[in-house]
């Protein structure tokens, strides 16, 4: 052990070593805090989905068939995603299902159950003859012009209560 030098002492190497392994992670923690800051700052961040359902209507049905549809416009204004889980309505007898509709390569459309739909954050949900309805069963004294109650449930927002207003398809 050379006397001049003391073992508790740290050289200009391991000082180099040692400010170059603190580095790294102090970077990569500065560049996240940066872009978590921007991200409040454009106050994305802990907002929750912000749900409004309008356009709620629901097609008179025709002919022999008492299976109808009904169609929601569902805006989410928040910063998170949400998703239109189930409708349901004292008004409709029977179980209301989510279906979406879709063509096949001769033309013809089928439609199909799902589960739940996508309300992205800051977009919409507008359901159609040709997308996402809600498949229900119709009173049997309903007239163009009434009001059915629905309510509509999602994954992560409270239940929302809508009138729809009953009409005519085509209209």
């Amino acid at each position: 052990m050379n006397p001049t030098r003391h073992p508790w002492r740290p050289t200009r190497r391991r000082l180099t070593d040692t400010l170059l392994a603190a580095l790294v992670p102090v970077a990569a923690c500065s560049v996240t805090l940066g872009g978590l800051t921007t991200w409040v700052s454009a106050g994305k961040a802990g907002t929750p989905p912000r749900i409004d359902v309008s356009n709620a209507r629901v097609f008179l049905p025709y002919g022999d068939t008492t299976d109808t549809a009904a169609f929601f416009d569902i805006a989410n204004s928040g910063g998170a995603d949400d998703r239109l889980t189930g409708v349901t309505s004292e008004d409709v007898r029977g179980k209301i299902t989510l279906s979406r509709h879709r063509m096949t390569g001769g033309g013809a459309a089928y439609a199909e159950g799902v589960e739940s739909a996508a309300v992205p954050a800051g977009g919409e949900l507008s359901m159609s003859p040709q997308g996402i309805d809600s498949v229900l069963r119709a009173g049997a004294d309903w007239r163009t012009g009434d009001l059915v109650a629905f309510t509509l449930h999602f994954r992560h927002s409270d239940p929302v209560h809508v009138p729809a207003v009953v009409v005519r398809p085509g209209s």
